[in-house]
């Protein structure tokens, strides 16, 4: 009988166990490995940010959620994988054995690549619920004493749709607390353009979001290189359409929140043939890695090139949905090496994406998600605003009930004709 090991809880992490468990054969084990003993909703920290949100609301324990699905929690965190010995070395020491990895642990937030960046820097963060609780208290006393707002993503950044989300969300608080007038806002992206997304666009995406990026007197800068951060200054570079700088800005700010690069976690980073250069894991069409055929992965810790070339380094995001088909595909791919034979099943890295803009908000469809694409639809509107709260309520009671995929919502997405798996 085998042993498989989920490392990572979290939006990969949580949706893999549950799939992998309904799969496994009499007597197969299932253990999830998770540094945190919570669950958190990263798609509302950018409410947490604005204290439209207690953490408590988007959070769910852990251990009671494995336990009733017969799913062993290890609350360790992973020091180091060991795929020449099918070992995991945990934090404390000790080490698991396994016969399939399933490495879902999400990305190491590089702040430290640029000097000043972060919430041990100058700028906020809102990519785990820790640093969206910081972010709400060092909001409170901005709104106490408004000024200048910077708000964006560096070079190198792979996940562009929350600073937008944050960015609106944020210029709406600000309007409803009617001290908008007192607030200049800019937003920095390494993007080529506004609504580029890492994603080389979808749709109307560009004018959408400059459209709106206007009529809230929001300005931007794309092209965009942050060189450092100090105390209420950020210093950004912006480059030509050839990659070569064009002009200097140096920009006064109040609040601040940049959105990092991403690399691999340390547990992986450098491990030869298992790992690119940034940490990111390699995979096949099937979530397997070529060099280790027992080690599968999920979520943004995998290996996908950039959408297209672009004068400032940008990277491909992975979205919701598109790590769900990836999790669906792994847990069948893994049950046919159970069954001895050759995985078949690929993912269809499908995109399907609500952005909250607090009064608003946009929606896009891309599938797929890399181009050449059969659909590119993207759409804005109050009902998007109302869709996201659902959909929060929505996703947290999957998690708490273990049903990654409810008929009636496989029925919905199969009629727009957004599936999990290529050929079905």
């Amino acid at each position: 009988m085998a042993h498989i090991i989920i490392i990572g809880a979290g939006l990969g992490g949580m949706p893999m166990a549950y799939e992998m468990r309904e799969l496994l054969r009499n007597g197969d084990r299932l253990t999830v490995v998770s540094n945190q003993s919570r669950f958190h909703f990263v798609p509302s920290n950018p409410w947490v940010a604005v204290d439209w949100r207690q953490r408590q609301d988007i959070e769910l324990e852990l251990a009671p959620l494995l336990s009733r699905k017969g799913i062993a929690l290890v609350q360790c965190g992973a020091r180091r994988v060991h795929p020449e010995r099918n070992q995991v070395e945990l934090e404390d020491g000790s080490s698991l054995d396994y016969d399939f990895l399933i490495i879902a642990t999400g990305p190491r937030l590089a702040f430290d690549e640029i000097e000043g960046l972060g919430p041990q820097g100058h700028t906020q963060s809102i990519c785990h619920v820790d640093h969206a609780q910081q972010a709400a208290e060092s909001w409170k006393s901005f709104v106490a004493a408004p000024g200048p707002v910077v708000v964006g993503a560096v070079q190198g950044a792979s996940c562009f749709g929350p600073a937008y989300e944050y960015a609106f969300i944020m210029e709406t608080d600000l309007r409803k607390r009617k001290i908008r007038d007192r607030v200049p806002m800019t937003f920095v992206t390494s993007e080529p353009y506004i609504g580029h997304l890492g994603l080389g666009g979808v749709g109307d995406s560009k004018g959408m979001i400059e459209s709106m990026f206007r009529q809230r007197h929001i300005k931007w800068i794309c092209n965009a290189t942050v060189s450092r951060v100090e105390a209420g200054r950020m210093f950004v570079t912006e480059h030509d359409e050839e990659g070569q700088p064009k002009k200097e800005h140096e920009l006064p700010f109040s609040y601040s929140m940049m959105l990092p690069a991403f690399k691999g976690v340390e547990a992986v980073f450098g491990i030869e043939g298992l790992t690119n250069p940034r940490g990111f894991v390699l995979i096949d069409e099937h979530q397997r890695n070529p060099r280790y055929p027992n080690i599968f992965s999920v979520g943004v810790c995998v290996a996908i090139p950039p959408v297209e070339a672009t004068p400032v380094p940008t990277g491909t995001p992975k979205t919701g949905y598109m790590i769900e088909s990836m999790v669906t595909a792994t847990a069948k791919n893994i049950r046919a090496v159970l069954d001895g034979r050759e995985p078949t099943e690929k993912a269809t890295w499908n995109a399907v994406c609500l952005a909250d803009f607090g009064d608003s908000g946009a929606a896009f469809v891309a599938l797929p998600q890399i181009p050449p694409r059969n659909v590119s639809w993207f759409s804005e509107g109050k009902w998007v605003h109302l869709a996201k709260v659902a959909f929060e309520k929505y996703f947290l009671r999957k998690m708490k009930t273990g049903a990654t995929e409810p008929v009636y919502e496989k029925i919905v997405m199969e009629a727009l004709g957004i599936i999990k798996l290529k050929g079905k």
